[in-house]
């Protein structure tokens, strides 16, 4: 699928990864819906960017909120002439903890429910409601191709660290559903491709102490250093333009496979 004159949704779209991507597919020549709980980065971006993106308020953990933005999102994509085209499910979460903690206190339910809402409930939510979007767009190119899903998880689904039972929990789930959504969508042209990174330059890992972070990148095993978010956003790319890429989640974590603590 060609990006250029095209319309794509990046949640989480205001910082790190998220915003990589919006910049990449700007870059192109599409056009870029940004939903994202942070008003001012969103329309900071959305100001470099010019006429190429536009901003929405969305909340993942409310159906409400997403399907707000996304009526907004199809409105502006008709106004502007660039159909809707595919979605990137970025935004997620990480509270650490143990099963136990020191003093033999469980794991708190809420804080597993706060990760998994977010990062599994908010993506299906949000792919759900755009689905009934793009299933309705005119197919292009000679395969019929309607639009591409493309979502983050982590390499925390298949080699989780001590302490991410729930952020492992969700981003497993999340690569787990790749291969049955693709099926389920074949019919209508739309693939489904994840994307499962490992250490990276974001939001989430800005508040990593350098202990933590150091002992990651050692785990990395070329190159030795944390990813950059335009590297993470050309493999989004690759999976909007190669329309090979369907029903797979690829790692991309420069051969690094977590070890079981610090």
């Amino acid at each position: 699928m060609k990006i250029n004159g095209q319309t794509f949704i990046v949640s989480g779209g205001a910082s790190g990864l998220g915003k990589a991507c919006v910049e990449e597919i700007c870059k192109a020549g599409g056009k870029v819906a940004i939903f994202d709980m942070n008003e001012e980065s969103g329309q900071e971006i959305v100001k470099g960017l010019s006429s190429s993106a536009k901003f929405f308020v969305c909340d993942v953990l409310s159906t409400e909120s997403i399907a707000s933005a996304i009526r907004g999102a199809v409105d502006w994509s008709r106004e502007t002439g660039s159909p809707l085209r595919g979605v990137i499910s970025a935004a997620g979460v990480a509270t650490p903890a143990t099963m136990l903690d020191r003093h033999g206190k469980a794991l708190s339910l809420d804080d597993f429910d706060f990760v998994v809402n977010v990062n599994l409930r908010g993506t299906i939510d949000l792919v759900r409601q755009s689905l009934e979007h793009l299933a309705q767009v005119e197919p292009i190119g000679p395969d019929s191709e309607r639009g591409v899903i493309i979502m983050v998880a982590s390499s925390a689904a298949f080699d989780g660290q001590k302490g991410q039972v729930s952020y492992s929990a969700s981003k497993g789930a999340v690569t787990a559903m790749t291969l049955p959504m693709a099926r389920d969508l074949a019919r209508y042209g739309i693939r489904v491709v994840t994307v499962a990174p490992s250490l990276f330059d974001s939001r989430m890992t800005s508040v990593m102490s350098d202990k933590v972070r150091k002992s990651l990148e050692d785990a990395m095993e070329f190159p030795k250093r944390a990813g950059q978010p335009a590297e993470f956003a050309q493999l989004v790319r690759q999976g909007i333009e190669n329309i090979m890429l369907n029903g797979v989640t690829i790692r991309l974590d420069g051969a690094m496979r977590m070890p079981s603590k610090m």
